[in-house]
Parts: C-alpha cells; sequence; structure tokens
C-alpha cells in the first residue's frame, strides 16, 4: 500500500488559478490545467457519459482512477464554502462522485458521512491529518491511499513525510498567479519513476526516497 497523489500542474507551477472561489474553484483559468483529461474515455466514464479518446494520456488516467481504494481531501476541494457546514451540500459531483470508495475529508467542523449509491461514502474528519491517513488506511485494504487535493492537503502529508509518490501532469498552460503546489513544503528526496509525454501534457511520476 502507497500513499500518493496525481494533480494537473501548470508549467509555472500552480495548481489553482488567482481569486479562487464558489464561481471559480480552480481560480481564474484553472480550469485549463484539466483540458488534457476532459475528453478521455475513462474521464467520461467516472462522470457516467458515453464515448471518449483513448491513448497515452487515457492510460495514465485509468491507472490514477485505479489504483486507490481509498482517498482523502481537503475541505475546499469537497467545497461547500469555510465555517459550519451548509447540510445541502454534496460535492461539486452532485449525486454520482466519480471515487466510488471511502473518501475522508479534512475539516474543521463536524458533519455525518455523506453516502451514495455508487459505492463512495465522504467521512468529515475532524482531528487532523493522522486520524484521515489511519482511516483511510483500514478502508483501502491492499490498495492505495491517494491525497486527491487541494494543494494544502497535499503540502501537509508531505510535510508529514507521508507520500510514497506522486505525478505530476503538466498541462501547456501559463497561470501566472494562484495557489502553488510546493509551497511551505520542506526538501524531499526524489526520483523520477515514469515520463509520458504526449501533446497535451506532459506527466512525471515521482518516488519519495527515504
Amino acid at each position: 500500500m502507497a500513499v500518493t497523489f496525481s494533480i494537473s500542474v501548470s508549467v509555472d507551477g500552480y495548481v489553482a488559478g488567482p481569486n479562487q472561489g464558489t464561481d471559480h474553484p480552480l481560480g481564474e483559468g484553472g480550469e485549463a490545467l484539466h483540458d488534457w483529461a476532459l475528453p478521455l474515455r475513462t474521464f467520461r466514464e467516472g462522470h457516467g457519459r458515453e464515448g471518449g479518446e483513448t491513448g497515452p494520456d487515457d492510460d495514465v488516467l485509468r491507472e490514477t482512477f485505479e489504483r486507490p481504494g481509498a482517498a482523502i481531501m481537503g475541505r475546499k476541494m469537497f467545497g461547500g464554502g469555510p465555517g459550519p457546514w451548509d447540510e445541502s451540500w454534496k460535492g461539486w459531483w452532485d449525486d454520482d462522485p466519480p471515487f466510488r470508495y471511502p473518501v475522508f475529508v479534512l475539516t474543521h467542523h463536524p458533519r455525518e458521512p455523506l453516502v451514495f449509491d455508487n459505492g463512495t461514502t465522504f467521512t468529515f474528519v475532524t482531528d487532523g491529518i493522522e486520524s484521515a491517513l489511519e482511516q483511510a488506511r483500514a478502508a483501502a485494504g491492499e490498495r492505495d491511499v491517494q491525497i486527491s487535493g487541494g494543494a494544502q492537503a497535499i503540502q501537509q502529508y508531505l510535510a508529514a513525510g507521508h507520500v510514497d509518490d506522486f505525478q505530476l501532469s503538466v498541462a501547456p498552460v501559463m497561470l501566472g498567479g494562484g495557489e502553488r503546489l510546493f509551497e511551505a513544503v520542506p526538501p524531499l528526496d526524489v526520483e523520477i519513476d515514469r515520463v509520458v509525454a504526449t501533446p497535451n501534457a506532459t506527466h512525471l511520476r515521482y518516488r519519495v526516497r527515504r
């Protein structure tokens, strides 16, 4: 079992553009980070759609979707705004979240779990990243735990030394500002594990050396 993450990043190192908010969850221009993934068969299948493109980009995305047995995400990635919960908010994905496995949401505000028919369960963890990781590992069985984002959640697990490997899908986009992935993260000893380059993105997988 590994703790991993996979995230799209701009050429200048941002995972979201400026002025993030409810209307622009990825900031201004941030949606372009995922242009490489939107037409793919794996992405479309995960969101209940038919068709889509295959090829190296799709192979990378399918592997990313199939590795985890559980995931952890931050409050901003789940959405719904700061402060106490609006119980009507069920995430950005409405009634068909694409995860289909247990997801543990880091938050300061308690909330009862949300259970969906497709196998996704959101559990809201108020006692920190270590508790969330312990629960995710138990739920994942022999499969991996994925830190789904956003940047602050990934930064916390990197700083705590819990990440075993990670993948950056570098999109041909320059955002010029926004949220950096490796802000305030201590130096890591990493080695390149794989490079998959296409006209749409360059997928770089790194292994963290202990």
